[in-house]
């Protein structure tokens, strides 16, 4: 635990310590209202965050890869992960502590998005349940997001190779399961696929939670990408350390 707690704070002290962080929130944040603005949030007129939320899976396909392509493309560039792994520290102990920091500073950005849930129930009386849900499946999912991020930044010394890969591997976790990628698959796959392909859309799995619906597969969803692609990001860890 000594190990995880010392690369934990070391990793999360990192992102304030350099322009990095201030300049990730500064784009979520303008992005995450202009997207929410432009969905016609006022035009609805309905006190809920469906506008802000909507957008939320794309959003996080292209910025959290941003946010991750630094974690260990940097460490192996620079030549520090040598010295890293010199320490009483073990590879997944180094990992999760990285994951752990990198997933709190991407639900701090989501936390300032608070003026947001101020402006909803200030506007009328919104469902409590469906925001929360709505928080739980955002964070869920960047969670999600950031673990494919850091077995791509693993893989790579480039940061920008890192970068593209993952936004590459997270699109195609969200448009898996839209409507016009199931019609375009069923021309050609038998219906068993399509619903396989389905299921294993992250868009999917959000949506449900989004509406209130905390159903344990959604749950499961999420816990069990996350733990396979950080898992993976050890795996390639311990190669490159045994090497």
């Amino acid at each position: 635990m000594n190990g995880f707690k010392a690369v934990f704070k070391r990793e999360l002290k990192s992102y304030f310590t350099t322009p990095i962080a201030y300049v990730f929130l500064v784009v979520f944040l303008f992005f995450a209202g202009y997207l929410t603005f432009k969905n016609g949030f006022f035009e609805i007129r309905q006190a809920d965050m469906r506008a802000f939320f909507t957008n939320m899976p794309l959003l996080f396909a292209f910025l959290v890869p941003a946010a991750a392509m630094r974690l260990w493309a940097e460490e192996r560039k620079s030549g520090s992960i040598e010295l890293l792994f010199t320490l009483p520290i073990t590879v997944t102990q180094a990992v999760l502590g990285k994951f752990f920091a990198a997933w709190v500073f991407l639900a701090i950005a989501l936390g300032l998005t608070f003026p947001m849930v101020i402006t909803v129930y200030f506007l009328g009386q919104p469902d409590t349940g469906l925001i929360l849900t709505g928080y739980l499946g955002s964070i869920l999912m960047a969670g999600g997001f950031l673990a494919v991020g850091c077995f791509f930044s693993a893989l790579s010394k480039n940061q920008v190779i890192s970068f593209v890969l993952s936004v590459v591997a997270c699109a195609a976790l969200v448009f898996a399961g839209l409507p016009t990628t199931m019609e375009y698959l069923s021309t050609f796959l038998p219906a068993g696929l399509v619903s396989a392909v389905e299921s294993l859309s992250m868009e999917t799995h959000f949506e449900s939670i989004q509406r209130g619906m905390l159903e344990l597969k959604d749950i499961s969803y999420f816990v069990l990408l996350i733990a396979g692609w950080v898992t993976a990001n050890a795996v390639i860890l311990e190669e490159r350390r045994a090497s």
